[in-house]
C-alpha cells in the first residue's frame, strides 16, 4: 500500500503548489491554460488508443458501459458529490471545485499504470510503477490545481480508494487480468481520457463518468469469448 499512499500524498502536495501558482502567475491565464491542458490530456489518451487493434472489444465496451452509466447517472452522482464537497470546503468557487475534483480523479485513476501498479503492489510488494505514477501525477496536479483550484487536492481520496482496493484484491483479480485484458482496459481508459480532454478544450460535453462502467466490460467480454471458444469444438 506504500505506493498508493505516496501517490495520494504526491497529488495533495502537487495540488497545494498549484494553488500557490493560481494566486500568482497562472491566475490571469487560467482559461487559456485549461485549454492547453485539455490538448495534453487528449494526446495522453490518444497514445493509449492509437496502437490498439481489437476495435470490437473497444466499441462494445464503450457502448454497453455508456448505456449503464447513463441509466445509473454516474456523472450526476459524481458531480453531486463534488458540489456537496464544494459547498462545505470551497464556497464561491463557481463550480471549479467540483470540476477539478471529478476531472482530476478520472485522469489520475483511469489508466494502465493505476491498475498494473496496484496489482504489482498487492502481489509482489513492488511499488516502482506507483512511484513513477506518483511523480507524473504530482506534476499534473500542480497544473490542474493552478486552473481548477482546491478540488484537485481532494481527488487524492478517490484515487487512493480505487488503487488501494485493487491492491487489496490483487490476489483474487490478477488471474483474470491477462496482457490482452490489460491492453483492453488501457484502450478503454485512454478513450475516456480523450473524452475528458475534448471537454476541457470546450469541443464536447461528454459525461465522462458515465463511461466508467466500460472499464469492467473488457474483462467480461474476454471471459465470454473464452467460454464461447471452448464450446465451439463441442459443436
Amino acid at each position: 500500500m506504500n505506493g498508493t499512499l505516496v501517490n495520494g500524498i504526491a497529488i495533495a502536495i502537487g495540488g497545494l503548489l498549484g494553488l500557490f501558482l493560481q494566486q500568482s502567475l497562472f491566475k490571469r491565464l487560467s482559461d487559456r491554460l485549461m485549454m492547453a491542458i485539455g490538448l495534453v490530456v487528449f494526446v495522453i489518451g490518444l497514445q493509449g488508443v492509437i496502437a490498439y487493434q481489437d476495435l470490437l472489444i473497444l466499441i462494445l465496451s464503450i457502448a454497453i458501459g455508456a448505456y449503464f452509466g447513463e441509466v445509473w447517472d454516474l456523472d450526476g452522482l459524481m458531480n453531486r458529490f463534488g458540489k456537496a464537497a464544494e459547498a462545505k470546503f470551497a464556497k464561491g468557487s463557481d463550480g471549479r471545485f467540483a470540476t477539478g475534483l471529478v476531472s482530476a480523479s478520472l485522469l489520475f485513476a483511469v489508466g494502465a499504470m493505476a491498475i498494473v501498479g496496484s496489482l504489482e503492489s498487492g502481489l509482489r510488494g513492488e511499488e516502482t510503477t506507483l512511484y513513477v505514477k506518483s511523480l507524473l501525477d504530482f506534476i499534473a496536479a500542480i497544473v490542474f490545481a493552478s486552473t481548477f483550484g482546491v478540488g484537485v487536492i481532494f481527488s487524492a481520496i478517490p484515487v487512493m480508494v480505487y488503487q488501494g482496493s485493487i491492491t487489496i484484491l490483487a490476489v483474487f483479480i490478477a488471474p483474470y487480468l491477462t496482457p490482452e485484458i490489460i491492453a483492453d482496459l488501457t484502450a478503454v481508459g485512454s478513450l475516456c481520457i480523450m473524452a475528458l480532454g475534448t471537454n476541457m478544450i470546450g469541443a464536447t460535453k461528454f459525461k465522462v463518468a458515465n463511461l466508467l462502467p466500460a472499464l469492467i466490460l473488457p474483462v467480461l467480454l474476454r471471459l465470454l469469448w473464452v467460454f464461447i471458444d471452448g464450446l465451439l469444438p463441442l459443436w
